[in-house]
């Protein structure tokens, strides 16, 4: 019997990490399984979602068949909050992409004025804890670790069938919180630009000289991602005659700010952005770097497309050694401290990185990359995991 999905989550036109998971996954599912996919509701998303190979667009009311496995993903952003009815679902199974919903929570209640909705949730939750949490939120007074400390999943999860996950970090802390539930580990899946990939064409698409060492950040701007420790390296690095460059891809509001600290620090004419780039550009864009950096420190919980996508393209990536990122292998993903060492540690890697080029050394780390992420993570192996998933959680 074929596998049927009713699949929510946002779509395309939607800039969001899930948006592209949809589109870079939902083909190769459809080649495996029947799948539905909800079209968002007018006002969830700036535009028609696109044809997906494979699969039938249907309305956002559509409600599961018999039989139907309602897989609903979820992140900590509003892109999601028109899917939160389905979590009611007794045949529903959700994806989740982060582990920090307490975001999602205050937009789905203290956004819409309901203070009540908040304080009952964070009560049942965490009990005395949650409740002074929510009383002080009465009074204005939030701290920015907040929902880090209170990631306020269990509102979400309390009638769905069962819980899918891209780490084994995330299903041991699932798992502890909720025994009661079934949860499963799904490699997260980004889509494979091609191997082997011609690097030079790649860097001097973005003007890149052979000598200098490209660092490079994927994904929006937000004042988790370590920028500032990013470019108080780049001024060390030049100070001690490395010849590092950074390039900034994606968008975010704090590009305004970024370019005036870069000036300030002296590094300005080092750094570059590209804004949003074109869809069929976006795979390949990270073979032009000789380090990936996604420095995302706290962590809500999420396994890092950015990363994945530098390896694709055999890219080695350093990332802040917190619990889900230490399952990447460590030749192809450095991990450094969070903290105050950060800076100094990040300009070790780099150093490393620049002596390791047009060395033995240098190509094992990068076919390492390449291996770390074909090993788990093209589209068409996932859909297959995926799938395998889904009926074994269907009988």
């Amino acid at each position: 019997m074929v596998l049927r999905i009713l699949w929510g989550s946002p779509l395309p036109p939607v800039r969001s990490g899930v948006s592209d998971y949809a589109a870079e996954l939902l083909p190769e599912l459809g080649r495996l399984a029947r799948v539905r996919v909800l079209r968002a509701p007018d006002g969830a998303s700036p535009g028609a979602a696109p044809e997906i190979t494979g699969c039938a667009l249907v309305d956002s009311s559509t409600k599961p068949e018999p039989g139907e496995i309602a897989l609903i993903h979820l992140g900590n952003n509003p892109y999601h909050e028109w899917l939160l009815p389905r979590l009611e679902d007794p045949a529903c199974v959700v994806v989740l992409h982060d582990l920090v919903l307490h975001h999602i929570l205050v937009e789905s209640t203290l956004a819409r004025g309901d203070l009540a909705s908040y304080e009952q949730l964070m009560r049942e939750t965490y009990g005395d804890r949650g409740a002074a949490l929510a009383a002080a939120r009465r009074f204005g007074d939030t701290g920015h670790r907040d929902p880090f400390l209170f990631p306020a999943r269990r509102p979400f999860l309390r009638s769905v069938r069962a819980a899918i996950v891209h780490s084994s970090w995330a299903a041991d802390q699932l798992r502890t919180e909720s025994p009661e539930l079934p949860v499963g580990v799904l490699p997260m899946p980004v889509l494979d630009p091609g191997w082997p990939i011609e690097r030079r064409a790649v860097r001097e698409r973005f003007g890149v000289a052979e000598n200098e060492i490209l660092l490079m950040h994927l994904g929006f701007l937000t004042r988790e991602k370590g920028i500032e420790d990013i470019l108080a390296a780049l001024a060390v690095l030049q100070g001690l005659g490395v010849p590092a460059r950074l390039l900034l891809v994606g968008e975010g509001r704090r590009s305004a700010e970024i370019e005036k600290v870069a000036s300030l620090v002296g590094v300005g004419s080092y750094v570059a952005s590209t804004g949003w780039v074109p869809e069929d550009e976006f795979p390949s864009v990270a073979a032009a770097a000789d380090l990936g950096i996604a420095l995302r420190k706290p962590s809500a919980g999420e396994t890092s497309a950015a990363v994945l996508r530098f390896l694709a393209c055999g890219t080695p990536a350093v990332v802040c050694g917190l619990r889900q990122f230490l399952e990447w292998p460590l030749e192809a993903v450095e991990r450094i401290t969070p903290g105050p060492a950060t800076t100094a540690e990040l300009v070790r890697v780099v150093k490393k990185v620049s002596a390791e080029r047009g060395t033995e050394a240098g190509r094992s780390r990068r076919e390492a990359a390449r291996v770390a992420y074909a090993d788990q993570h093209r589209p068409p192996d996932v859909a297959q995991k995926l799938v395998s998933l889904l009926e074994e959680l269907a009988t």
